[in-house]
């Protein structure tokens, strides 16, 4: 039986968990999440209490835990162990993360971009189980890729293969990654928030008060959920902010199938819970763009782990990276 800790760090929220595999399935007898609120050290001080429970409960002590898997949103030094100012986490600049926890715990720590984290995860126990050329998508807070090919995981030079989010798919739009127009700005909670802001804001003006708002005063408060239930509703504003980021992710998508040829791209968060709004136009726009052979051989799929990815991924890091080094 292999045990490992896996720390989730995200945008809004932290997970601590243990994960124990036994005969191919991994599950989680301990978890516990809690909001990233709050200057980085009381959160890392947080997350080392947990541990620390862990580690002194009677029925884990001396059972051989493999080490501890970080999964964090990037920029990264996963060589080195330093989170370097992620946009999504203010106040995180230069943690020495894996020296934090190896001086206090005495464990190997492995810290990994979370869409490489992710993407191990879908590899080893969800939709990309079997496959040796995989591409995950986050579409969650940010958008980002973890890229499993011929079997490994790469994530390039200096950790910043897979950035996705980056590349700008419109002179216009809304902004994501520090660029408007970009794939995040189209494809991810807040891209969306600014789109249905942007449309809402076209309907009114044509006398036409989308469902997700009741005024002009509610602009700020816009969610991808909250459009996506409106959406779903029939709310015809809602559903053309879903129609134009599913247009744009097939056009993301077109690129990664041209350059990477992978035999399935799984996409997570946002696209899993609303697959019907997005996938449609998405389809539409990638038999047009993609090389025909290319697309012949590709899946797109929503993630198999689903709400329990994040929870995967930082253990499943550890277990794979522990794994490596006894290779």
């Amino acid at each position: 039986m292999d045990l490992a800790i896996g720390i989730d760090i995200g945008g809004t929220k932290c997970s601590v968990v243990l994960g124990q595999m036994a005969e191919g399935t991994l599950n989680f007898p301990v978890m516990e999440k809690f909001q990233t609120i709050g200057p980085c050290n009381e959160i890392l001080d947080k997350i080392a209490s947990y541990i620390s429970t862990i580690l002194n409960s009677k029925e884990y002590i001396g059972k051989g835990i493999k080490g501890i898997g970080i999964s964090c949103g990037g920029p990264l030094d996963s060589k080195n162990g330093v989170i370097l100012s992620p946009p999504n986490l203010p106040g995180w600049d230069n943690i020495k993360i894996n020296e934090y926890f190896n001086k206090r715990f005495n464990l190997p720590v492995w810290l990994s971009n979370d869409a490489d984290a992710c993407a191990v995860a879908e590899w080893k126990f969800g939709a990309g189980k079997g496959k040796k050329n995989k591409i995950f998508l986050t579409f969650g807070t940010g958008m980002g890729a973890g890229m499993i090919l011929d079997g490994k995981l790469y994530s390039g030079t200096n950790d910043m293969a897979g950035e996705c989010g980056h590349i700008r798919l419109s002179r216009n739009g809304p902004a994501g990654y520090g660029k408007i127009g970009s794939f995040e700005g189209f494809c991810s909670g807040s891209g969306l928030a600014q789109l249905g802001a942007l449309m809402a804001q076209e309907s009114m003006q044509q006398g036409v008060v989308p469902a997700y708002i009741s005024d002009s005063s509610q602009l700020s408060g816009i969610t991808a959920k909250s459009i996506a239930d409106a959406a779903d509703a029939g709310d015809a504003t809602a559903i053309e902010v879903y129609k134009k980021s599913g247009e744009m992710l097939g056009h993301g998508l077109s690129v990664l199938v041209d350059i990477l040829n992978p035999e399935v791209i799984i996409i997570g968060s946002i696209f899993a819970r609303s697959r019907n709004l997005l996938w449609p136009h998405a389809k539409k726009v990638m038999e047009r763009e993609c090389l025909k052979h290319s697309l012949g051989v590709c899946q797109v799929v929503s993630s198999g782990l689903g709400d329990k990815l994040g929870d995967y991924a930082a253990v499943t890091l550890a277990l794979y990276k522990s794994g490596e080094n006894n290779n």
